[in-house]
């Protein structure tokens, strides 16, 4: 419903699914602040969290309370980060359903190469983009002290991106918007906290 008020106030469907994802952010501006500020502190203790998985290799069950220690000392929940994506998901979904089963969105051109937002973006520059934003969005992000765990957060992102070079243009458009938004949001965070780079 949204989507169709957005389309009738803007003209264009490209703009309207721009227009969704802002204010679906403007609606989740508190929690995603909250997980990026949870993020930014897992960053900003990463390097102690790397010396005691060094110091206490040989003891996991005493490294992993010294880990719980050093999260509440810090007041930081590491699962924090995880609360904006299953926040959006549900929306992501429908969204999904909408451009699969709208006939409006048939033929629906955005701007330039994207004629049709129901169909894969032809010269996959939208899931490009997209894997670009993923790909900082992780170096944004805390790396995990585990070494596999850091490799995987790389990754992942990929592996999660190559599945968008098949997903309608509209759906990428989203994807993209919602990747743009976040770095903005945690950029901002990432550097009021100083933890940007770290």
């Amino acid at each position: 419903w949204l989507l169709t008020q957005l389309y009738d106030f803007l003209g264009n469907w490209g703009w309207a699914i721009v227009a969704l994802v802002v204010l679906l952010k403007i609606a989740f501006y508190w929690l995603n602040a909250s997980a990026y500020r949870s993020m930014a502190k897992m960053k900003a203790i990463n390097p102690k969290v790397m010396e005691l998985r060094e110091r206490l290799k040989d003891k996991p069950q005493q490294m992993q309370q010294e880990m719980m220690r050093i999260y509440r000392e810090e007041k930081v929940n590491p699962l924090g980060g995880c609360l904006p994506i299953v926040a959006q998901m549900p929306f992501f979904i429908a969204l999904y359903w909408v451009l699969l089963s709208s006939v409006e969105m048939r033929n629906a051109p955005w701007i330039g190469w994207i004629h049709d937002l129901s169909a894969i973006d032809p010269f996959y520059i939208l899931p490009l983009l997209m894997t670009g934003t993923s790909l900082l969005q992780t170096w944004l992000n805390p790396t995990p002290p585990d070494p596999i765990q850091a490799r995987m957060m790389w990754i992942m992102p990929l592996m999660f991106s190559v599945m968008f070079f098949f997903f309608p243009a509209g759906l990428v458009l989203y994807w993209l918007t919602n990747n743009i938004l976040s770095i903005a949001q945690q950029y901002l965070i990432n550097k009021q906290l100083g933890v940007l780079g770290k």
